[in-house]
């Protein structure tokens, strides 16, 4: 295994940057840096030193021996001044006495492979490092220590005892007692569906927590698109005349929801007949309406008849009718807990926008777990999705013919599917897909 070496701190000048050494050539490389090898977890002061012997910089050391460290193999971290050439100097004397530059990832990609971290936790290192809203960065948080891992294991641990009492019944078929018939079994099932339930709902909305929610604002000109994006993201954002056709390309602006990240998108008011440069604002609009995760169709209230959006948007997306411009008429402003499709608010006074909130968290399908919140991604998304799949094909397969193999087998794919959520099961091509993203030096 080569000996890593990466600067831990961001690129730039700052008070301390930190560079870190991980390998089993760590602990030369600390005594020819630093004059010997400081005492483990002990953080020391002591002059850096390139591979000729000259110094180079000072400041503290820490050295954390195998496999007590974050990768499980020797490591050293030198925290030195912070400056782009001081750290470039360190990295270079570290690679000139045997180390190599780390890839983007490969310290908790090694934490993974020595067990010190399971997939999902390592994960979540780079979500907690992106975090957009402080909901997001303690439920990445709770994934890392491990919270997430767990209700994944505990339901493999089910399906695990399901199936063994399957096998069982298979494998001896001479007992006067038909198993695969009996209320245990049936028991057992049901309470295997409702984590199935419960795991899926914390996913999905972990996952939102994680991504972000995009929604897109979407209607005629005039109707009133620009003046909600600012006051929902409480900024002049977004240009506001009388004249139709003002906006002309697309506007992004992030706001939060109760701890939901949520992308807001203003486009070009869709109309017939545009000039040239609006047109192309149009048809900008409706790409970002194609890959939005929910939009707004916006409506004026004030003119007896509005364009349905059906007429625009994509079969199947998730839509929210919005009736702007309430204060200009006697429409009473939709309260949050409202059951009807249509939300009335106003973006001159902000009447009713709580109930916009409100819907969209619904769509989004985000829940404030509080405490319990964790992130998720869409590969967990989807490996939990494949995993239910086959528990419920199992289920039906007993259920229509008694196919107590059949069911068994499909257990087995389920438990396959659950493990490439924690790295129990997975190739090396989707690790390197996964740390790919992670930033160099993590």
């Amino acid at each position: 295994m080569d000996t890593i070496v990466a600067a831990a701190t961001p690129p730039g000048v700052g008070g301390i940057s930190v560079v870190r050494i991980s390998g089993p050539a760590a602990e030369a490389i600390a005594s020819a840096m630093l004059g010997s090898l400081p005492e483990p977890r002990r953080a020391t002061h002591l002059a850096f030193f390139g591979a000729r012997g000259e110094q180079i910089d000072s400041g503290i050391a820490l050295y954390f021996p195998a496999p007590g460290s974050f990768t499980g193999e020797p490591v050293l971290e030198l925290q030195g001044h912070g400056g782009p050439v001081v750290v470039g100097l360190l990295v270079d004397a570290a690679v000139a006495l045997g180390a190599r530059l780390a890839e983007p990832g490969e310290f908790t990609r090694r934490a993974f492979l020595n067990d010190r971290l399971d997939l999902a936790q390592a994960e979540a290192v780079a979500d907690l490092i992106s975090s957009g809203t402080e909901q997001a960065a303690r439920a990445a948080l709770r994934t890392l220590t491990g919270a997430f891992s767990t209700e994944v294991d505990a339901l493999v641990e089910q399906l695990t005892r399901l199936r063994i009492y399957v096998e069982a019944a298979i494998d001896f078929p001479e007992e006067d007692i038909d198993f695969l018939a009996d209320a245990d079994l049936a028991a057992r099932i049901e309470t295997c569906a409702s984590a199935f339930a419960a795991l899926m709902q914390k996913t999905s909305s972990g996952r939102v927590l994680r991504d972000g929610y995009r929604v897109v604002i979407v209607g005629k000109p005039n109707a009133g698109k620009s003046s909600l994006l600012n006051y929902l993201s409480g900024e002049d954002a977004a240009i506001v005349t009388e004249l139709a056709g003002t906006t002309r390309d697309i506007l992004r602006e992030q706001i939060n929801i109760d701890g939901l990240a949520v992308e807001l998108v203003d486009t070009a008011g869709l109309r017939e007949n545009p000039d040239r440069i609006e047109e192309e604002g149009i048809r900008r609009a409706r790409e970002a309406i194609r890959s939005a995760d929910a939009v707004l169709w916006i409506q004026d209230a004030t003119e007896a008849s509005n364009v349905e959006p059906d007429e625009e948007i994509p079969r199947g997306a998730q839509v929210i009718v919005v009736r702007n411009k309430i204060d200009l008429t006697s429409d009473a402003p939709s309260e949050p807990g409202d059951n009807c499709g249509v939300v009335n608010l106003s973006a001159k006074t902000g009447a009713g926008v709580d109930a916009l909130h409100a819907r969209i968290r619904d769509l989004a399908g985000y829940r404030h777990f509080g405490e319990g919140a964790v992130t998720a991604r869409k590969r967990h998304v989807d490996a939990l999705r494949r995993a239910l799949k086959h528990f419920e094909a199992g289920r039906k397969a007993l259920a229509d013919s008694r196919a107590g193999e059949l069911f068994a087998e499909e257990l087995r794919l389920a438990q396959n599917a659950l493990g490439e959520i924690t790295g129990t099961v997975s190739s090396d091509d989707l690790l390197g897909r996964i740390f790919a993203d992670f930033c160099i030096g993590k």
